[in-house]
């Protein structure tokens, strides 16, 4: 079988489903990864079919709309957002529906939810591929919602299918327009997909824990709380040699990074206070550049190193602590690691993440970016090096790394495929 990935976004948006792949390649069928054209040599590292969407993934993430989508702090900014993301996501959906051509299935992120309507048109299954909970329930509310007053759990179903339409609004009139222009109509059953994802052929897979979410009682049999999707190969990355010397050199440093998140004009400033922060903590500082967050500095202390890009899963159990904007890769990154997290949360959903980490007492209370100072992140890394913390850390970490989320998910993808044929 050949099963197409729909991923497009940053690495971090990538990667779970190269991870998928992976898996369902040791399972004998074909993985191709529908993504950005600057991802090609990533994907074909592992031995994946790659399919180029066309586009510049720094370009977009640069752009304003996008940024917009990134930053967005609340509900009603995050609605906004989406909307204005129309046009920047009408230019690849011929690409994304093209790289659906010839498969057996189609697994799909939110984001290019083309992929469920591609598969309909070609008369395959199509699953449901979330980095994130998202199907309605009334254990919880909507992530966007989770760190928002508690209504009940009628309120919480609701905040759900809000956050559907926000999801959905993005591609609605894109995929519209493409289908009038390939099939002189619009697609079949043209609505919001993410609910039809609940059968036996055409399944909802989420990458996270029953260890950090529990499954709701009242999620539809199909869809799966796998256990996140990790990419434990590092596709044969080394570390510098300057690394290795600084973290032999003194006791576990905490981790500080951002990711793509932040104000690009700020990244100097960010970085000072991080510094700040940690010599007040007295602790020795690994500060990672990200693409915005934070930025090079002269004279840095000997007790902080700074860093471009290095896999977390080689880092993260490295570190002391881990300080990060609660993206929900990194989070899941970090809980696996079985170390303290300081969710600093910048948009979107790291709120929830950040609301999660301190409700499991794996770190303290998140501190929103906009209200961080140097003085209060120090408070928060010594809270995190607590015992009760680092214990608390250390279980949960041991308990994720039991789970098997890729093989699974990828076991649920191919029974679905093998079902429909």
């Amino acid at each position: 079988m050949l099963v197409t990935f729909l991923a497009i976004g940053s690495r971090g948006d990538v990667q779970p489903y190269i991870a998928l792949g992976v898996e369902l390649q040791k399972l004998g069928h074909r993985a191709r990864i529908a993504t950005f054209e600057n991802f090609a040599d990533f994907v074909a590292g592992f031995g994946l079919e790659f399919y180029p969407i066309h586009g510049d993934v720094a370009r977009v993430a640069a752009d304003q709309s996008t940024r917009g989508a990134m930053q967005a702090d609340n509900p009603i900014k995050l609605l906004f957002s989406f909307n204005k993301l129309k046009e920047m996501v009408a230019g690849v959906q011929r690409d994304l529906f093209d790289a659906c051509v010839g498969s057996d299935a189609i697994v799909y992120h939110p984001g290019p939810s083309i992929g469920y309507f591609a598969a309909r048109e070609l008369g395959i299954p199509s699953i449901l591929a979330t980095p994130f909970p998202m199907t309605p329930t009334r254990a919880y509310p909507a992530l966007i919602f989770y760190d928002k007053p508690r209504l009940g759990g009628r309120a919480n179903y609701m905040t759900h299918n809000i956050f559907e339409q926000i999801m959905w609004m993005a591609g609605k009139s894109p995929i519209r327009q493409f289908w009038q222009q390939e099939f002189g109509r619009p697609p079949q059953e043209f609505g919001c997909p993410y609910g039809r994802q609940t059968t036996a052929a055409m399944p909802t897979v989420v990458s996270c824990s029953n260890y950090v979410f529990p499954r709701p009682a009242d999620w539809p049999e199909h869809v799966h709380n796998t256990g996140y999707w990790f990419l434990d190969d590092d596709g044969g990355w080394q570390p510098p040699g300057d690394l290795l010397a600084f973290l032999d050199g003194g006791p576990p440093p905490v981790y500080v990074g951002f990711g793509s998140m932040g104000d690009p004009t700020q990244a100097a400033q960010t970085t000072r206070l991080a510094i700040d922060a940690l010599q007040r903590a007295g602790r020795r500082g690994l500060l990672a550049a990200g693409w915005s967050g934070m930025g090079q500095v002269g004279d840095l202390p000997a007790s902080v190193f700074m860093l471009d890009s290095t896999p977390h899963s080689w880092l993260f159990p490295r570190m002391a602590a881990v300080v990060h904007h609660g993206g929900a890769g990194t989070t899941a990154a970090g809980l696996r690691a079985g170390v303290p997290n300081i969710v600093i949360p910048h948009s979107n959903d790291q709120f929830a993440w950040g609301r999660r980490v301190y409700e499991l007492g794996v770190g303290p209370q998140p501190i929103p970016r906009k209200k961080l100072t140097a003085q209060g992140l120090a408070a928060a890394i010594n809270s995190a090096l607590t015992p009760a913390i680092r214990a608390a850390a250390q279980d949960l970490g041991m308990r994720i790394q039991s789970d098997d989320g890729a093989a699974s998910a990828a076991r649920i993808i191919a029974n679905a495929v093998q079902g429909s044929q």
